[in-house]
């Protein structure tokens, strides 16, 4: 099925706008963050937590591959796949349970788990135009 598709402009003043229309926007709690390193895609997740209820400090995931949030309804489970090299990794600390638990996964490097995508997601794409202004496409 044909995703749909829409796209804004956004400064990091208008980061918290921009997660409140991710959430209004996408249909599964699967969520694919697209983008070169440094353009945003962590900075959109914390924006996206705080919109679901966690308030504390979000931290990347680089190094133990998926953090684990409490949320008002449940858990965020943000993942970065960054530093996995082969599938194997995904499977040993449990991916799959992760993403087939219902919860939220906020996935950054998402093409490293091609083989445990639930059949419903939606991806972000995230492009710097300059130091301050990104454009998000939202398909879902």
């Amino acid at each position: 099925m044909e995703k749909k598709k829409h796209c804004f402009e956004y400064s990091l003043e208008e980061i918290d706008f921009i997660a409140q229309k991710v959430l209004e926007l996408t249909n599964s709690k699967t969520i694919l963050f697209r983008g070169e390193m440094g353009v945003g895609k962590t900075t959109l997740i914390k924006a996206i937590a705080k919109q679901l209820g966690f308030n504390k400090n979000l931290t990347s995931p680089t190094f133990s591959i998926v953090n684990e949030y409490e949320i008002s309804d449940g858990f965020l489970y943000h993942f970065d796949l960054y530093r996995i090299k082969k599938t194997e990794e995904l499977y040993d600390f449990g991916v799959e349970e992760y993403i087939h638990s219902g919860e939220w996964n906020l996935i950054e490097w998402p093409e490293r788990l091609v083989d445990e995508l639930p059949d419903n997601y939606a991806e972000i794409q995230i492009v710097s135009l300059n130091n301050n202004l990104r454009k998000i496409c939202i398909y879902s």
